[in-house]
């Protein structure tokens, strides 16, 4: 593993490290690491990952280090790679503390200019108020349009389907949007009325004993959080599907979830204003997907 050098005291519960010179580098949080003149900066050209940190611990770091080198790819980006990243990571956690559960952000940025060195560098800060009342107490979600066919993006590389970009202006727009409309958070359909997936997450619902979510051809990204409740649901011998569904399979459903690293699961119960239940079925994903 690359060089990891001393990092200082937590004080605010926020840090950062850096990756310079073969090493991560821990900064002063109220300090800038990076150029005003960095492309992720400027134009958004970047991606990210964001993982849980619990215990101290990043216990599904393997699946996001993988996405980000799936969303480098699609950007035709320099990724610095895993073992830098694990290096960053472990700078950041050096003197976190076990207690509190954490969002460990994982930024990589074009740099300067093509041919030039990347940026990377991670970000640790608590957990928010927010995100912990909504894991508890469910969501309310509105349906908004996101303006392109179901199919269109896996035909068109330049959207950057199935990559987490640095460019979530449209994103964040749209959950201000939903707060506008007295909800929470969002689910983005197509021109069709499909569903493809929240802002920040992925959409699944259960109906007749399966859980089901969107296919990733939709162009929608990978959730890691999905993946690994789909995985543990089939061990347990729970049938899951990919399916094309629309909003009314959502108000059929017999319960609906929105699904992130750090959120997790958080049960929807509210939909485009109307009320809605779980049936019960809360309890078994969040065991499926633990902590």
């Amino acid at each position: 593993m690359p060089g990891v050098r001393q990092a200082e005291v937590v004080s605010d519960e926020r840090v950062v490290a850096v990756w310079r010179d073969g090493a991560a580098v821990p900064a002063p949080p109220d300090e800038p690491v990076l150029s005003a003149f960095d492309l992720g900066l400027i134009r958004g050209d970047g991606a990210f990952e964001t993982v849980a940190v619990l215990d101290a611990t990043l216990p599904h770091l393997d699946a996001h280090l993988a996405r980000m080198a799936n969303s480098a790819a699609l950007l035709d980006l320099a990724d610095p790679g895993p073992d830098a990243w694990r290096a960053l990571t472990a700078a950041v956690l050096e003197r976190w503390p076990a207690a509190v559960e954490g969002a460990c952000r994982l930024i990589l940025t074009r740099g300067l200019a093509t041919g030039l060195p990347p940026t990377a560098l991670a970000v640790l800060s608590p957990v928010s108020e927010e995100t912990l009342r909504q894991r508890s107490d469910g969501i309310s979600v509105v349906t908004l349009g996101l303006g392109v066919p179901a199919d269109f993006r896996s035909r068109a590389p330049w959207l950057l389907g199935g990559a987490k970009t640095l460019s979530y202006a449209v994103n964040m727009a749209a959950l201000r949007h939903a707060v506008t409309l007295g909800a929470d958070d969002v689910v983005f359909t197509s021109l069709e009325g499909q569903i493809l997936e929240g802002p920040t997450s992925t959409v699944v619902w259960a109906c007749g004993g399966t859980l089901h979510t969107p296919p990733v051809e939709t162009g929608i990204l990978p959730g890691t959080t999905m993946a690994r409740l789909f995985a543990r649901a089939a061990a347990a011998g729970r049938p899951t599907a990919f399916t094309a569904g629309t909003v009314e399979d959502l108000h059929a459903a017999d319960a609906v979830w929105l699904v992130s690293g750090v959120r997790s699961a958080a049960t929807v119960h509210t939909l485009d204003g109307v009320a809605r239940g779980d049936a019960g079925l809360s309890g078994g994903v969040v065991e499926l997907l633990g902590r």
